[in-house]
């Protein structure tokens, strides 16, 4: 089973790429259940209910950790065209 973290743990640093600069942009319609944080720094956002390998800095995969120098010369990516329903 994975490990998940605390809901009521406000995390303190990016897991990508450790900045400490983070916003808390959603939260659960039912109290204390969750939150979505964001990070300023690579954009990367996650759920406080995912797994600490998807939350925490020291479970992250080392492969897609990031440095400044990572995000400063990261390729930008085209954003494909949404589905027409």
């Amino acid at each position: 089973m994975a490990t998940k973290t605390a809901t009521n743990a406000t995390p303190t640093e990016c897991p990508r790429c450790g900045h400490d600069r983070l916003d808390q942009i959603y939260t659960s319609p039912v109290a204390g259940v969750w939150e979505i944080y964001h990070c300023q720094q690579c954009l990367y956002s996650w759920r406080t209910t995912e797994p600490a390998r998807r939350t925490q800095r020291d479970a992250y995969p080392d492969s897609f950790k990031m440095t400044v120098d990572d995000i400063r010369n990261a390729i930008e990516l085209p954003v494909p065209p949404l589905r027409q329903s």
